[in-house]
């Protein structure tokens, strides 16, 4: 692939020459020097809204050309992070672990996305949001709390995901339990008593269910902690948009690093918890035993998305904090971080409490 077919995200604005950005606010394009506000384009006729594609054509590599881009991007060495960088910036932070890099140093060829939730907050409204669950941390340190709150912008990052689609069918063996009670005598003290003694009665069990499983959701980057952004959910997909560029301008974009026959595997544990599900209700009874599930799963599609989030990393004290925001609903997480010395007070003033709850109590039996 040529130089100059190498996927650019930038728009310049007709009247300044300017970078357009996109408002969240007002779902189009802006331009903050001079204020000028430009269109969103539609998609193109080959990628015609959400359409799924074929998972089997993707892993033999027999996609269509239109479905592959190939764009700049800056990797970080240590967390292995790989998001599009502006030409204009020759130097800068990776926004996942604020560990300095180099920009341009190499591209990416990937699946191009179906699919973008696009950004609903504003940066001062992430902000708003961090700040706020930052200060219901006690533990937190203060110069931390403080830091992160005069701290540099935040950045607006879609994160990629997967989607997949399958429908499945599956045969089980397993065994019904039904739980009844038996009544025996025993010797208490002397005395027989009755007592109620819960059994289980088991019966053989075998079945089939079937599930149509819809837009599977699996994190594509490995610079995420995936406990971080499973806690972002959930996501409004149903206003998810046509992929079209002009919804990253102004925002940062990750490539994806879970390659499409990792997501699937994934996707596929998630199926697989959900069909046991399924299988423990059909058996029915008080309780379920299986034995064995047997899944057939056939035309799998899948999509390439991206999802908004606001990002923050920050060096404080050689350790690198990250918090994340949802960009659609404000939704908070991150490390947290803890205050030794918020601790040891803490602990101090539950032995100072304990210790004058018990020097009242030996008062007043002293003088009982």
């Amino acid at each position: 692939m040529s130089e100059n077919s190498l996927s650019e995200h930038r728009f310049p604005c007709d009247q300044c020459g300017a970078d357009f950005r996109f408002d969240p606010q007002n779902s189009q394009l802006i331009c903050d020097h001079c204020g000028n506000k430009g269109e969103m384009t539609q998609a193109g006729p080959w990628e015609g809204g959400l359409k799924e594609l074929d998972f089997q054509a993707a892993l033999a590599d027999l996609l269509p050309s239109q479905e592959i881009e190939e764009t700049k991007v800056t990797k970080c060495d240590s967390c292995g992070a790989q998001v599009e960088m502006d030409e204009a910036t020759h130097a800068a932070e990776c926004p996942f672990c604020a560990t300095p890099v180099v920009t341009g140093t190499g591209t990416h060829r990937h699946i191009k996305p179906k699919g973008v939730l696009p950004f609903a907050l504003e940066e001062k409204q992430a902000r708003d949001a961090m700040t706020a669950w930052l200060g219901k941390l006690w533990f937190a340190p203060n110069g931390l709390q403080a830091y992160a709150r005069k701290g540099r912008r935040m950045e607006g990052i879609y994160v990629p995901y997967w989607t997949f689609d399958a429908d499945t069918k599956s045969k089980y063996v397993g065994q019904r339990g039904t739980v009844y009670y038996e009544t025996r005598t025993v010797m208490r003290d002397g005395e027989a008593k009755q007592e109620q003694v819960q059994k289980v009665r088991w019966t053989p069990a075998a079945g089939r269910v079937k599930r149509f499983f819809d837009d599977v959701l699996v994190l594509a980057s490995k610079a995420l902690p995936k406990k971080y952004t499973d806690a972002l959910e959930p996501w409004d997909l149903a206003a998810m948009e046509p992929y079209a560029p002009e919804f990253l301008a102004g925002f940062r974009a990750e490539a994806y690093t879970v390659e499409l026959d990792e997501g699937f595997d994934q996707a596929r544990a998630h199926m697989d918890r959900v069909i046991e599900r399924d299988v423990r209700f059909d058996i029915g009874g008080d309780r379920q035993r299986v034995h064995k599930i047997d899944t057939e799963v056939k035309d799998v599609t899948f999509k390439h998305v991206l999802l908004p989030v606001w990002m923050a990393a920050y060096k404080y004290r050689g350790k690198s904090y990250r918090f994340v925001v949802n960009g659609r609903t404000g939704r908070v997480q991150g490390e947290r971080p803890w205050s030794a010395w918020k601790i040891t007070i803490a602990v101090l003033i539950v032995l100072i409490v304990a210790g004058a709850i018990g020097y009242g109590i030996a008062l007043s039996e002293g003088a009982v």
